[in-house]
Order: C-alpha cells, then sequence, then structure tokens
C-alpha cells in the first residue's frame, strides 16, 4: 500500500488514518503536504462535529520518514509545522487515539490535537537530538505548554521514549486505556461530544488555545445564539438539549 492518509466519516465524527506500514506510519512529504486541505476540507464540512486522528494497524506514527530530510530539512520541518498547525487550528474538537509508537512527527501531530487517548503499551518520544535538528519554536512552545517547561526539557534534550504512565502523569495524555479499549472508548467519548453545544466548544477551544482578541464576538454569539435558553430548558425539561448552533453562517 503506498503511504497515504485515508478518512471517513460517520455520525459527526470525522477520522483520519495515517497509513504508511512500511515505515510503522511514517509520515512522507507527500503526507505531509495533504494533511492541510484535508482538513479544510472537513473543518467546512457541517457535518462533522468531531475529528479523531490515528494510525493503521497497531502504531499510531513513527515519526518523519527520515528519507524526506536527505534532501532538505528546512523544507521537510516546514511542511510538518504547516501541518501540525492547521491541525492546532482545527475549530472542532480533535482527539488523538494512539497505539505503539507516538514518535518525532507522530508526537507533534498528536500535541497539535486538544485530546490524546492512548492504549496500554504505547511510547512517546520527541526525537530531534538524535538528528541535530532544531525542533521547530512553535512546536516546541506547544509542547511546554502541554507537558511544562521540565518535560519538554527531558524529551527535547534526550530523545528518549517515556511508556503511557509517564505520559498521563506529566498530562501529554488525557486517558490509557487497557488493550482492546482504545476504539470504544473513543466512539463513546465521541458521541458525547458530538452531543454537547458546538458553540460553548468553539469558544473554550480559542480561549483556552490563548485567543485574547474575539471575546466580544463570543459574548454576541452566546447573547444570539441561544444555546444557553436551550440548555436551561432541556434542563428543566430533563430532556437531552437540541442545540442549534452552527457557527457564525448560522446567525446571518
Amino acid at each position: 500500500m503506498e503511504p497515504q492518509l485515508t478518512h471517513s466519516a460517520a455520525d459527526g465524527v470525522a477520522t483520519v488514518v495515517i497509513r504508511n506500514p512500511a515505515k510503522r506510519n511514517a509520515m512522507t512529504a507527500g503526507m505531509w503536504r495533504a494533511l492541510p486541505p484535508l482538513l479544510d476540507t472537513l473543518a467546512a464540512d457541517p457535518d462533522v462535529r468531531v475529528l479523531v486522528l490515528t494510525g493503521a494497524g497497531g502504531t499510531f506514527c513513527a515519526g518523519a520518514d527520515i528519507s524526506t530530510l536527505q534532501g532538505s530539512p528546512e523544507e521537510a520541518q516546514r511542511l510538518a509545522v504547516l501541518a501540525e498547525d492547521t491541525l492546532a487550528a482545527f475549530p472542532k474538537p480533535t482527539l488523538a487515539a494512539v497505539r505503539g509508537h507516538c514518535v518525532g512527527g507522530g508526537a507533534q501531530l498528536a500535541a497539535a490535537c486538544d485530546l490524546r487517548f492512548a492504549e496500554e503499551g504505547a511510547l512517546f518520544g520527541v526525537t530531534p537530538a538524535k538528528l541535530g535538528l532544531v525542533y521547530p519554536a512553535s512546536s516546541t512552545r506547544r509542547l511546554a505548554a502541554l507537558v511544562g517547561p521540565a518535560t519538554a526539557k527531558y524529551l527535547l534534550f534526550s530523545g528518549e521514549l517515556i511508556d503511557t504512565e509517564r505520559a498521563l502523569r506529566t498530562g501529554f495524555l488525557d486517558e490509557v486505556l487497557p488493550g482492546g479499549e482504545l476504539d470504544k472508548r473513543v466512539a463513546e467519548f465521541t458521541r458525547v461530544l458530538t452531543s454537547r453545544s458546538r458553540l460553548t466548544q468553539a469558544a473554550a477551544k480559542e480561549f483556552a488555545n490563548g485567543s485574547t482578541d474575539r471575546d466580544a464576538y463570543w459574548a454576541e454569539q452566546a447573547r444570539d445564539g441561544g444555546e444557553a435558553a436551550e440548555g436551561v430548558a432541556a434542563f428543566l425539561e430533563r430532556r437531552r438539549p437540541d442545540f442549534s448552533w452552527t457557527g457564525p453562517a448560522s446567525s446571518t
């Protein structure tokens, strides 16, 4: 099978799968290039409520295909950063479902997701020190914001792999599941996410990611969107809320 990204969508959840089985799902230059336009398409689809990123088989992603670094490491890094930044900017909740190795570029992609669930036995590492590369500034800041400066330095200085227990303890992971339970838990949790208010999720994502210039915009959306009135009414009537906000276009 040629290295590729595949995707599917059902019940409001889009799943993007990294597929390069010959190299433990390492990302080729073509795969890095393909990810931003794919994400843009899924972001624009009103039926997509949540994005799940995972790897085919028993591995999430072993990093960038090292052969892509032989020609121009700078260009390879630029492609990876563009893909990572596009994933981080995806306007809907994103979740990395991790099995096996999540290393290098794989860890970059996982860190760019909002949430990370992993199966016991997964391994995580950030390995530029093994190749003499300078890790991108934006990627370093994102990693440090996620796990704290001390753990980010440990990972970047050493290139050593850490297990799920340490990844959970340091904040890289949100949940660790026993073997065979990851898909079930991801399906269960994404059902929860698709039942919640898109308005709440979109605003919370921007605020949590550090946005400081859209407070008035989100206050307006909250005032005019009708979500709070529906949520309170549903609570009092003991029924599931029917949240209708789908984005700015719905109120114009």
